[in-house]
């Protein structure tokens, strides 16, 4: 039997094939998964309908997290098709990009607040709108991090700030929907060729130097954190909550890179 026959999973942050959000999708709908999707504007439409349409799904949402109510109503037009979910992923984030260079004590007031809405508070907002379709059965919610929440990233900055509040939602939102039992966690996947982190100034660095020195001497794929994303969807994760899943092949772990054989 598939792990998720019969559920549905909201997905939250595709932005093209390459997205994460997207690699985790294709492995919930493999997995029998019922999928919504939701686009921020007309444009991305474009992108994320023909994308659902692939994994089986006709339903895509319009939902502007950046614009107070946009995910209740969101949600409202999403219960015209559901009144059940039973996972959700978060795969939204926003800095601008001309202020990820540099220092980070140059950050406006402006891209701070806007950051940290649209990054960090968003889950928030998204957990409570959902809990009365979770909380009567359960259910998960995870989002997506990086290692740059609790480690000195080049060309970060105030995502990095974001992330790392972000990564405290998870366990303060696992304490309060934990009663539901409803499972909070975060995915952090190592450096993967996405649009997003493309974005990141200096990021073939980063590529190369996660790989070089990551355990595995490698960094992940999309499979694999689309993989990720499938456990903490389906009940093999139904014993965990809180957490921080790192997905990059060991490079967490490094303080000093090991020197090269003889």
């Amino acid at each position: 039997m598939s792990l998720l026959a019969g559920k549905n999973g909201l997905i939250m942050g595709v932005a093209n094939d390459h997205s994460i959000a997207y690699g985790i999708a294709q492995h919930c709908a493999k997995a029998g998964a019922n999928l919504a999707f939701t686009y921020q504007n007309d444009m991305l439409a474009k992108r994320v309908q023909p994308l659902a349409e692939t994994l089986g799904s006709e339903l895509t949402v319009p939902c502007d997290v950046s614009v107070e109510g946009g995910i209740d109503t969101a949600m409202d037009t999403l219960a015209k098709s559901w009144n059940q979910i039973d996972f959700v992923v978060h795969a939204v984030a926003f800095a601008d990009k001309s202020e990820l260079r540099g220092a980070y004590l140059n950050t406006s007031r402006e891209n701070f607040t806007s950051s940290m809405m649209v990054s960090c508070y968003s889950l928030t907002e998204l957990a409570r709108a959902a809990l009365p379709f979770m909380k009567e059965h359960g259910g998960s919610i995870m989002t997506m991090s990086y290692l740059g929440a609790n480690r000195i990233t080049p060309n970060y900055n105030v995502m990095g700030v974001a992330k790392a509040a972000l990564e405290a939602s998870v366990r303060y939102l696992a304490v309060d929907l934990g009663r539901y039992n409803i499972r909070v966690n975060a995915i952090s996947a190592g450096p993967v060729k996405t649009l997003a982190g493309a974005a990141i100034s200096g990021a073939r660095h980063v590529y190369r130097h996660s790989e070089q020195n990551a355990l595995l001497n490698r960094n992940p794929d999309m499979d694999e954190v689309g993989r990720s994303g499938l456990y903490f969807a389906s009940d093999l994760s139904s014993g965990v909550s809180g957490e921080v899943h790192y997905v990059d092949g060991g490079f967490n772990l490094i303080g000093v890179p090991q020197p090269e054989a003889d």
